[in-house]
């Protein structure tokens, strides 16, 4: 038989199957929509120094409100950098953002958690951050970490340092960093410079990225503004992320939704570039969203937008932050699963890089255990599904076909031994049949997933930092906690 050459070794750099919602044409109108918002309505920035800086780069300004023109955008987006790789806490190339790779984690600051344990939704505890991030630690489909829960028996004031502290001291993998003030991000990051070294040694190999929720796009809050400021200047990565919805603070069609956000994200492109050159900056994924005015609640797994940020952030080639997982569900029931399973697979096809909200219900208000562990397993099959396949002479095993003819069994076979675990088998997603199932207890998805978050949290023991790093991270702790209780 004639010989085939082995197919190209693809491996885990291999490009997904790419999906682009937008064609080049419809970026480049959105882009030029974008750019006409800010030349000609401009933005709001409520800090004297962004003011300054933006009027010394060519900007115009009227008080706060400056409008940007096209060049100083195009500039910046020049400068940007196209790439950002996110390490683990042991300095090791965890994450890389470009391309179509895609990374998955959790979300951050639920209110509520769904306790697997007693079907009860309560308010968060600080024990439930400790048992999420322990369980996102051990999910190996889980590459990076959020806080998940906002713990309610803490002092809320400082809230963001008590879930630092449990995200650093509970995995090793990369943290997206949420703060609620400038002074809090300046602490949590100051815990993560103890962990690497210094702050230079956190730039080199970083393992934070702080994620700066702007709630409109063209006003760039004192509060965020300073925040940027300060990741831009020792060059820390910051993930900019404007918000509009659509109905209420832009426009409801998707289109003019689109524009007015990205306006928001340029501008922000533009401030980080202007502080630092080169500073890594991590666009949204996501936007161009709106309220169910029905419900007056902001739906997480509407299908309207989905594609066609990431479509937009692949036109700029930056590195981008995508939201998929969660769902508006109540409960761990058919429609988490299938929203969750929806809005993960539209984002892997559009590398979304990271991929954030995996086990949040109720529009991002509970946190869910068990609905994370069943995101993991959806995260699997999706990988799976979309891997490169391997087509050379081994794997087509024309001989093998030959040998046996027409009427062979190939279970027997060394070549089924060899490959069968190449093949993706569920933990949770049930295949027995009937009988078997029922033997096993008949249990459903979502009680199979409670087990199993029980299962991992009784075995799972997170690398802990050392005890010099465990100090470090305390001391900055105790020193907020003086801090309030003398303000």
């Amino acid at each position: 038989m004639a010989s085939l050459e082995p197919a190209p070794s693809i491996g885990s750099a291999g490009r997904s199957p790419a999906y682009r919602r937008l064609t080049d044409d419809q970026c480049r109108l959105l882009h030029d929509a974008s750019l006409a918002i800010l030349e000609r309505t401009g933005v709001r920035l409520q800090l004297p120094e962004a003011v300054e800086l933006l009027r010394r780069a060519g900007g115009s300004v009227e008080g706060d409100l400056v409008r940007i023109p096209a060049s100083l955008v195009d500039w910046a987006l020049s400068v940007a950098p196209r790439e950002l790789t996110l390490f683990d806490r042991a300095g090791e190339p965890a994450i890389t953002c470009a391309g179509d790779a895609v990374a998955f984690g959790p979300g951050s600051d639920c209110l509520n958690i769904l306790d697997h344990r007693t079907g009860e939704r309560r308010p968060a505890r600080l024990a439930d951050a400790v048992e999420g991030i322990t369980l996102a630690d051990a999910l190996p489909s889980i590459d990076f970490v959020m806080s998940m829960f906002l713990p309610s028996d803490v002092d809320m004031r400082i809230a963001d340092r008590y879930q630092m502290e449990v995200m650093l001291g509970h995995t090793t993998k990369p943290i997206v960093l949420v703060t609620y003030e400038h002074d809090g991000m300046v602490d949590c990051l100051e815990m993560a410079a103890a962990v690497a070294g210094g702050f230079e040694a956190l730039a080199r190999r970083p393992f934070v990225a702080t994620y700066i929720n702007v709630t409109r796009a063209l006003v760039g809050n004192e509060d965020s503004l300073r925040k940027l400021f300060f990741l831009a200047e020792r060059g820390l990565p910051a993930l900019w992320v404007p918000v509009t919805s659509g109905g209420t603070t832009g426009p409801v069609t998707t289109a003019g939704n689109l524009a007015l956000n990205n306006a928001g994200v340029l501008a922000g492109i533009v401030l980080a570039q202007l502080v630092r050159e080169g500073t890594p900056l991590v666009v949204p994924g996501f936007g161009g969203d709106a309220l169910d005015l029905r419900t007056m609640v902001d739906p997480y797994a509407e299908p309207d937008h989905r594609g066609t940020v990431p479509a937009l952030a692949h036109w700029y080639g930056l590195p981008m932050f995508s939201l998929a997982g969660g769902s508006d569900a109540k409960v761990v029931d058919q429609q988490a699963a299938a929203e969750a399973a929806l809005t993960l697979l539209v984002d892997a096809l559009g590398g979304g890089h990271l991929i954030h909200d995996s086990g949040y219900l109720e529009s991002g208000l509970t946190g869910s255990l068990a609905h994370l562990a069943i995101c993991d397993e959806l995260i699997a099959w999706i990988r799976q599904a979309i891997a490169p396949i391997r087509i050379d002479e081994e794997t087509l095993a024309l001989d093998l076909i030959d040998e046996l003819g027409p009427d062979g069994s190939f279970l027997e076979t060394d070549h089924t031994v060899r490959h069968y675990r190449e093949r993706w088998y569920p933990g949770l997603i049930e295949r027995w049949n009937h009988e078997a199932w029922r033997s096993r207890g008949g249990h459903t998805l979502a009680e199979r997933a409670a087990a199993r978050v029980d299962a991992l949290l009784a075995s799972h023991r997170p690398e802990p930092l050392t005890a010099e790093a465990q100090a470090a991270v305390r001391e900055i702790v105790e020193r907020a906690e003086r801090s309030v209780a003398t303000s």
